[in-house]
């Protein structure tokens, strides 16, 4: 008599290997907010000013440029979860380096080494979120409807854990200190590495790779246009939300307790849209039809929005903080829904096959627009204060919603 094993449908082994590359993203993210607050309030209760404090953060920006083009390039060589794997690992070389730095150092070399360490994690993050956003499309398919709730599941949850992360990196530079935080940080993703390399196939979304920068770059116009409205997108949220927004709240008289809890609040609350983003949005069989127009309506509301708030200034209103507090947070929920719908639509106009340097090509669009919110951010603060980094803000957002306008309402071929 014999006996047969029954096989786990592809259905099944897809949303497993979605909820562990899920999961795995949780944990690196809940450990990339709290090396952000770690880094900002160690540093600035050494007595380093707020320009200073911006400097530290640029390369991290700068690195996930390249990283997510090279990042893709290398997932669709030799497979997500290999990449998913080095992402990790990069990031506690990181936490690693950063926890080497010693009170004795002078100020030039401190700012130096902790430059070049939060580059080596800004290459990690975009490493890996660069592996785990391909590995949705994979896992998902073609069906349009799963991929966009997978999408915004993923993308929103994620936003909640490094709201998260903020508030841990407090409590952990508070009880541990400094080194102890960032060594207990490194344990823990070492844990969520093993059970990265245990538990997916090490050639999960190992494809053809492109053979030249041209082939590389040759991507097709629904994710050129998408990526060109990322970088507004997104540098339309930094420009007052690195810089800007805390000084400003600051100055009116907020702790620095209460600035932070903010801030965490504010990117907790937009994950939760993110998540929720689906039912915010009518869906279509094909997967476009309506969710490129909703992109386009989305992005042109949020335009309204700061530049409702920089008019409101003009009139120096009494309780200015609790306005810019309020408009703001209605900024997130509609930002929330727009990001979200973004991130859908460069998986459903990526290639199956590359798709990992698509989303590579994307993300790397992401973190220019974010390097270029943080210089202006702090440029236009400079300037004119909070006003001018909304009206910065509401620029940017008229740009994305001019470029979106473009974008096709039909799939087409990669190049």
């Amino acid at each position: 008599m014999t006996s047969s094993i029954a096989l786990p449908s592809p259905a099944t082994v897809a949303a497993r290997n979605y909820a562990i590359v899920t999961a795995a993203y949780w944990g690196f993210t809940l450990t990339d907010g709290a090396l952000r607050m770690l880094v900002l309030l160690h540093f600035f209760r050494l007595g380093y000013s707020p320009f200073t404090l911006a400097f530290l953060f640029l390369l991290y920006e700068a690195a996930g440029i390249v990283a997510n083009l090279i990042g893709g390039w290398l997932a669709t060589r030799f497979g997500i979860a290999r990449m998913l794997a080095v992402g990790l690992t990069t990031q506690i070389a990181g936490f690693l380096m950063l926890s080497a730095i010693a009170p004795e150092w002078s100020a030039a070399l401190s700012v130096a080494w902790v430059v070049a360490a939060q580059g080596i994690c800004g290459v990690a993050k975009d490493l890996t979120k660069t592996a785990s956003k391909s590995a949705i499309k994979l896992t998902a398919g073609e069906a349009s409807g799963r991929l966009f709730r997978w999408v915004a599941w993923f993308t929103g949850s994620k936003n909640a854990m490094k709201g998260a992360g903020f508030f841990l990196g407090g409590m952990l530079l508070e009880v541990f200190g400094f080194r102890l935080a960032l060594w207990g940080m490194a344990a823990m993703l070492a844990l969520v590495l093993i059970g990265v390399i245990l538990s997916l196939p090490p050639m999960m979304g190992k494809a053809k790779a492109s053979k030249s920068a041209k082939e590389l770059f040759a991507k097709n116009r629904g994710v050129n246009l998408l990526a060109a409205a990322r970088i507004f997108l997104f540098g339309a949220r930094d420009v007052w939300f690195v810089v800007g927004l805390p000084v400003f709240l600051y100055a009116a008289g907020w702790s620095f307790t209460m600035v932070g809890a903010f801030v965490a609040l504010w990117t907790i609350g937009y994950g939760v849209i993110q998540a929720a983003a689906p039912a915010f949005v009518r869906r279509s069989s094909d997967g476009l039809s309506t969710e490129v127009p909703a992109a386009r309506h989305w992005s042109l509301l949020l335009a309204f929005l700061p530049a409702a708030l920089a008019t409101a200034m003009l009139f120096e209103p009494p309780y200015a903080d609790i306005v810019i507090v309020a408009g703001l947070t209605l900024f997130g929920f509609v930002f929330a829904v727009n990001s979200s719908v973004h991130s859908y639509l460069v998986l459903a106009y990526a290639g199956s096959e590359k798709a990992a340097e698509d989303v590579g090509f994307y993300y790397a669009a992401n973190a220019s627009g974010r390097f270029a919110g943080i210089l202006l951010s702090g440029l236009l603060y400079g300037i004119g204060g909070i006003e001018a980094c909304l009206w910065g803000s509401a620029a940017m957002l008229v740009i994305c919603w001019i470029v979106t306008l473009r974008l096709p309402v039909k799939a087409e071929a990669t190049a």
